[in-house]
């Protein structure tokens, strides 16, 4: 894993975070946050999910801001906490799936989180794909699901946007069994309870399926307290923020 840090600039009127280091694979990326958006509380204001009590018109409206400043529609969908990945031309809002996949530079593709991983994979030059990866979907397999969708691994950079730290995580030992096998993404935390690092799992399914680890890009912002960022934790009902990736023409 290599960290990276997000930086804040504003797109086409929107305060979003870009990464630098996307401009060197030709392809733009940018995350969303909590402002520049119309939903009230406890919503506000940049919510892009139609799924958790907001004001749907409010969500349209949101979003038509997100691909207004990107400069086309984002393609997103029904996330279920699975392992579907989708090609983004075959998708609808109704579609039930964890990954998007596009292989040209038409679409811009994201997902949608509030303490999940947002993953995006880039092959320059190829195609890109975006994956929302809970422990739900990391048990499930939705990172290998999505990186089969590239012809070879190593050619393959992935970024693990802002999700919630290990250090703020904590769950029992139903789950924890689960990732028993990742080495560094569990600490003992109290009897019966466990912190855990989703993006260190994230990040070890990758490297385990040939993505080299200084191609693995983790951000350095997590949703921590929801202050920046959407957090379930640490506020429910909440909204959703997105990490957004389109390739370059």
């Amino acid at each position: 894993m290599r960290a990276v840090a997000l930086a804040a600039r504003e797109v086409g009127g929107l305060p979003l975070y870009g990464l630098a280091e996307a401009d060197a694979l030709g392809v733009e990326l940018v995350v969303s946050a909590r402002l520049g958006g119309v939903s009230r509380a406890p919503y506000g204001s940049l919510n892009l999910a139609t799924h958790v009590g907001d004001d749907p018109a409010a969500v349209a409206e949101n979003r038509r801001r997100l691909g207004a400043a990107l400069g086309t529609p984002v393609v997103l969908v029904r996330q279920v906490h699975g392992a579907r990945v989708v090609d983004a031309a075959d998708a609808a809002p109704s579609t039930e799936a964890d990954g998007l996949v596009e292989h040209g530079c038409e679409r811009a593709v994201g997902v949608l989180v509030a303490d999940c991983v947002p993953v995006a994979l880039v092959d320059p030059g190829r195609r890109v794909a975006v994956v929302h990866a809970g422990w739900r979907g990391l048990c499930a397999g939705a990172v290998p699901a999505a990186l089969a969708q590239f012809e070879d691994p190593a050619r393959v950079v992935a970024v693990l946007g802002p999700s919630i730290s290990g250090a703020a995580y904590q769950v029992g030992e139903e789950v924890a069994r689960r990732f028993a096998d990742h080495a560094g993404a569990l600490a003992p935390d109290g009897p019966g309870h466990w912190r855990l690092d989703l993006r260190a799992v994230a990040a070890a399914q990758l490297e385990r399926l040939g993505v080299e680890g200084d191609r693995v890009l983790v951000t350095a912002e997590a949703t921590d307290g929801g202050a920046t960022f959407f957090s379930d934790r640490a506020e429910r009902p909440t909204g959703r923020f997105a990490l957004v990736v389109r390739r370059r023409p």
